[in-house]
């Protein structure tokens, strides 16, 4: 499919401003789809694929250029590696009309998963790239910690993916 047929992606909703989905003020979109069904999920009426709805991507864009104080943007859901084609186009738009904001990804995947992925779904791998910040791995109930930043399980990790890039290996993001 050519990157200009992907016009809507599939969410629950969003969250205009949000303080608790990434560093500083963030415009977080909760996609709608994911098969990783993590026992004890913060946000599990977004795991059927045919719930939520669907929604222009243009009109996303625009609700977020209309704030001027936004730090970022962040992908969650659901799990937005299941609809990658949209939310890279998304995330190309947003970065060609404010580089300034980085984008952050939660999903269910390991980092290590979505370079296996990224082998087959090009779109997987140009998200990625565009890719400031992974919060990576499935949420484990057993090993829930109310302490970490912006995590929920100990097992998942904060990735900061420009230095990952840099470096060729994972490098966490400083808390």
């Amino acid at each position: 499919m050519n990157e200009s047929e992907a016009k809507t992606i599939r969410i629950a909703g969003v969250y205009r401003e949000s303080i608790v989905d990434g560093p500083g003020i963030r415009f977080s979109i909760f996609s709608q789809g994911c098969r990783h069904n993590c026992e004890g999920c913060h946000n599990p009426e977004t795991h059927d694929f045919k719930g939520g709805y669907d929604c222009d991507i243009d009109k996303i864009v625009e609700e977020i250029l209309k704030n001027p104080l936004l730090d970022g943007v962040t992908f969650t859901g659901g799990d937005p590696m299941f609809q990658t084609e949209g939310f890279y186009l998304l995330a190309k738009k947003i970065k060609e009309k404010r580089n300034d904001l980085n984008i952050l990804i939660y999903t269910g995947y390991t980092y290590e998963e979505l370079l296996e992925i990224s082998k087959e779904d090009e779109y997987a791998e140009k998200l990625l790239e565009l890719t400031d910040y992974l919060i990576d791995g499935r949420f484990v109930l057993a090993e829930r910690d109310l302490s970490l930043l912006f995590r929920g399980s100990s097992n998942q990790r904060f990735i900061d993916m420009n230095k990952t890039r840099k470096r060729g290996a994972i490098v966490l993001y400083d808390e």
